[in-house]
């Protein structure tokens, strides 16, 4: 009963959170003030839960994954997420990640398995076109159905252009995570930032991502350079590479995800 009470609560905080916007008159879809959104390049690996300053009925679906080679097996993992605005500024997500190990020992089979569920939600807080910055707040809560347990995770953003095609993005949090069997808690602090220079009158973008977590274990960094390309106005592919700088990781990988607007 203790474990579906660490699910529930942060669960009902957020449908409440949801319906306090959605009733409050200053939040109406009508006003000029709140349908002012600046455009923030999002970075490949770790993604927003929707855009910054979203506006009501905005909706995607990505799919993505992410590649690495070890001594001992290739591992795959996969996700799918689909995002929307339901009032101007708030973003839900529903996440799913999937996991491919093909091992390269003999006598040891492969497996393929769901590994999380994560269900999100993003509120900007502050838009400003003047200045050409967002700032927000967010919530996940992440199921580990292979650990046997569940995860928190409160963060804040930050946003900045200059220029109109240099952007900057700071996303920070701690991640608290809880194991059914044993109770107990272990915290990741984790600080994502990002640069990127978009290709002016496209949707095209080039940039880096640092990626750091900082736990009771040291310090985990991990540079995601990559590179969008803008299809057409409702689809777009990106591409990014793995280069672990601190940290037990070593393995270089790769990541691709696939954006489409509904």
């Amino acid at each position: 009963m203790e474990n579906k009470q660490f699910i529930f609560i942060p669960l009902v905080l957020l449908i409440l959170l949801g319906g306090i916007c959605s009733s409050t008159p200053a939040f109406a879809q009508g006003s000029e003030i709140l349908s002012d959104k600046v455009h923030h390049a999002e970075p490949l690996y770790n993604d927003l839960v929707r855009d910054l300053g979203a506006r009501k009925g905005e909706k995607e679906f990505n799919v993505g994954a992410d590649i690495k080679r070890t001594h001992s097996a290739d591992e795959f993992g996969y996700l799918m997420e689909y995002e929307f605005a339901p009032i101007d500024r708030l973003g839900l997500e529903a996440e799913t990640d999937f996991a491919y190990s093909k091992r390269r020992m003999t006598n040891v089979s492969s497996s393929n398995q769901l590994e999380r569920l994560r269900l999100s939600s993003q509120y900007s807080f502050y838009v400003s076109k003047k200045h050409a910055t967002t700032l927000a707040v967010g919530y996940t809560q992440i199921f580990n159905f292979v650990e046997g347990g569940t995860a928190f995770n409160p963060f804040f953003i930050a946003a900045k252009n200059w220029y109109n095609n240099w952007h900057a993005l700071a996303y920070t949090g701690p991640e608290l995570a809880y194991q059914y069997a044993s109770s107990r808690m272990d915290m990741i602090w984790q600080i994502n930032t990002s640069f990127h220079y978009t290709v002016p009158q496209t949707d095209h973008f080039i940039g880096v991502e640092v990626n750091q977590e900082i736990s009771s274990a040291g310090i985990e960094t991990v540079l995601h350079p990559q590179i969008k390309l803008g299809l057409s106005h409702k689809l777009a592919i990106g591409m990014a590479v793995g280069l672990p700088v601190s940290g037990h990781e070593k393995e270089i990988s790769s990541f691709w995800r696939l954006i489409y607007q509904l």
